[in-house]
C-alpha cells in the first residue's frame, strides 16, 4: 500500500477531507499547509516520512512498525 492510499484510508475513517486536514495541520504546526501542496505530494509520491508521521498524528494515529 502506498502513502497516498494510507492517508486516504485514514481520512475516510475519520470522515475528514484533505481540506480539513490541511487546515488542522496548519493549526497544529503553525506552518502553511494547503490542499494543493498536500495533493501534489501525494500524487507525486514525494511526501517525506516525517510529514506522513505528523499528518497521521493530526488524525489521531501513529505509525508503528511490527515484526511479523
Amino acid at each position: 500500500m502506498s502513502v497516498n492510499e494510507d492517508l486516504k484510508i485514514l481520512l475516510l475513517k475519520e470522515k475528514m477531507t484533505l481540506t480539513e486536514l490541511a487546515r488542522e495541520a496548519q493549526n497544529v504546526s503553525g506552518k502553511k499547509y494547503t490542499v494543493y501542496s498536500l495533493s501534489q505530494k501525494l500524487n507525486n509520491s514525494s511526501m517525506k516520512y516525517d510529514e506522513m508521521k505528523f499528518l497521521a498524528g493530526v488524525l489521531g494515529y501513529q505509525i508503528k512498525f511490527e515484526r511479523v
